[in-house]
Parts: C-alpha cells; sequence; structure tokens
C-alpha cells in the first residue's frame, strides 16, 4: 500500500506541473485587451517616484510593453485595442500627466509573444524601464510620437445626476455613459467612462445608455465632435432654440461653446474653460 501511495502522489504531482505548463502555453490570461491595457497603465504608473516638496518624476525615456499573445486572433485584438482612442502610448502619457511628471521624449515599444516569459511578473504581460542618455536613437517599429494633447473642454451635466456635475477634460476621447465602469455578462472590464450619470433610478439617468456616447478631439478640424455610440434613446445637439441629430456612424456633430448634447432626456453643456476662452 504504501508503494502505490507513492506512486499516486508522483502520479498527481506530475499532473499538476503539465497543467501548469499546459495552462502557461496555452492561454495566458482570460483578462480583456482593455483590461491589459489598465494593467500596463498601472505598472508604469507604479514607477513614478516623489521628487520632494510635493513633485513627482518618472525616471525612464523608454518603455518595452511585451504582450503574450498565443494566437493571431488575440493579436488582432490586442493591436486593435491599443492602437484605437486612446492609445496604449497616448493613456500613458495622460497617466503621468495626471500625476504631475509629464515624459515628452518618452519611447515606447510594443511587441508580441507566443507565451509568457519566465521572469514575466503577470502572465499577460510584461513592461521593462529604460532610460537611455542623450539621444534616443529610433526603432525600426516604434509607433509614432502621440498627438500633442488636445485643448481643455468643460462639461457640466444640466439634466440628470452624475458622479461629478462638472468636469473639464484634457483628452483626445472622452466617454460618457451611465456608470463608471463597463462589463459584460462575464464580468468583464468593456470601457471606462469619463463623464459619468450615476447608475440610479433617476428618471433622466435612467434614459442615459450605460455605453451612450463620445466626445472625439479632430486636431485636422481643431475642433470637437460629439458620436452616438449605439444609445438606446440616441443623442442629439441642442443649440440655439435647434436641435441636430447626432447620425450613426463616424461623421458625428462638431460642438461649439454652448452647445447641449442631449442624451436621452439627459443633457451636457458644452464650454471652453476661461483659460482657452480668453486666449482666442
Amino acid at each position: 500500500m504504501d508503494i502505490l501511495g507513492r506512486a499516486r502522489r508522483l502520479e498527481a504531482r506530475i499532473a499538476q506541473t503539465v497543467d501548469r505548463a499546459a495552462a502557461r502555453v496555452v492561454s495566458p490570461s482570460a483578462r480583456e485587451p482593455l483590461e491589459v491595457a489598465h494593467g500596463i497603465v498601472a505598472a508604469v504608473e507604479g514607477e513614478v517616484q516623489p521628487a520632494g516638496r510635493g513633485r513627482h518624476l518618472f525616471p525612464y525615456n523608454r518603455i518595452q510593453v511585451r504582450l503574450a499573445a498565443p494566437s493571431r486572433q488575440t493579436r488582432a485584438r490586442l493591436e486593435a485595442t491599443f492602437g484605437a482612442e486612446p492609445t496604449l502610448a497616448e493613456r500613458i502619457h495622460a497617466r503621468l500627466d495626471t500625476a504631475g511628471c509629464p515624459a515628452p521624449d518618452l519611447r515606447i515599444l510594443v511587441d508580441y509573444a507566443e507565451s509568457a516569459g519566465a521572469d514575466w511578473l503577470t502572465p499577460d504581460f510584461h513592461v521593462e524601464f529604460d532610460r537611455v542618455e542623450g539621444t534616443v536613437p529610433p526603432l525600426a517599429d516604434e509607433p509614432a510620437a502621440p498627438p500633442a494633447a488636445p485643448p481643455a473642454i468643460e462639461l457640466e451635466i444640466v439634466a440628470g445626476t452624475g458622479e461629478q456635475a462638472v468636469c473639464v477634460f484634457e483628452l483626445a476621447r472622452i466617454e460618457i455613459g451611465r456608470c463608471a465602469e463597463v462589463r459584460d455578462r462575464r464580468n468583464r472590464l468593456v470601457r471606462t467612462n469619463h463623464l459619468v450619470f450615476a447608475d440610479t433610478e433617476h428618471p433622466l439617468n435612467q434614459t442615459v445608455s450605460r455605453r451612450h456616447a463620445h466626445v472625439d478631439f479632430r486636431p485636422a478640424e481643431a475642433a470637437f465632435r460629439v458620436y452616438d455610440d449605439g444609445s438606446e434613446q440616441g443623442t442629439s445637439v441642442a443649440r440655439t432654440g435647434r436641435t441636430i441629430a447626432v447620425p450613426p456612424g463616424p461623421r458625428g456633430v462638431r460642438l461649439q461653446p454652448g452647445d447641449e448634447i442631449v442624451l436621452g432626456l439627459a443633457r451636457v453643456r458644452v464650454k471652453w474653460p476661461a483659460t482657452r476662452a480668453a486666449a482666442s
């Protein structure tokens, strides 16, 4: 019996080893690409260091991101998510700006591996930080530098209730919807809203979809546009007594100061902050 018991224990250990190896190769993680992006940005933020007197600094000027993509489908999903606005580079720069340590010379390189490396701290991705003194040579497949930060825009909830009634953004893309995080039926994060309507029984809030609309800054036009994201009750723009419907698709509607974005029965007023108005 003792020999049989030892054999069974040995067999169990071998099976566990094989299972762990198979899990590492076949499926690095069940996390969605957006969750991976949030994890990378959090890893970058974790390298921010205090510089005294309430200041902070980011000591690196090069980031190497390695992603586990065991299949072409996985890589395609990651590339689509990281390439859509806001891109991964824009997310990283925005987080560093928020931390008070902008890094305009930061270079970000992304590559892919079939499976996680032995030194990776997570099964989905690995981030390496470096600082290169002097002129940083361009990298062969390095993505284009992120565009300059868009001008500030103020959005004020004037009909309905939100986590914050007035918000000033300097983002290339501003997501608008009900509740801060949107998850699918498997509780996977699919979207993070910036202008958030409270997820309550308020009758106006209930007409706002969780993924209702978004505002994009278009550098070529030097203008903001609002787009409907397939909401149930539609999106429009109220301007000087008339209503402009926001059509589905990529056209959107160009915004002007004083416009009100109508989301179902809720409304958001568009303003340029005083500093921008004075400059113009």
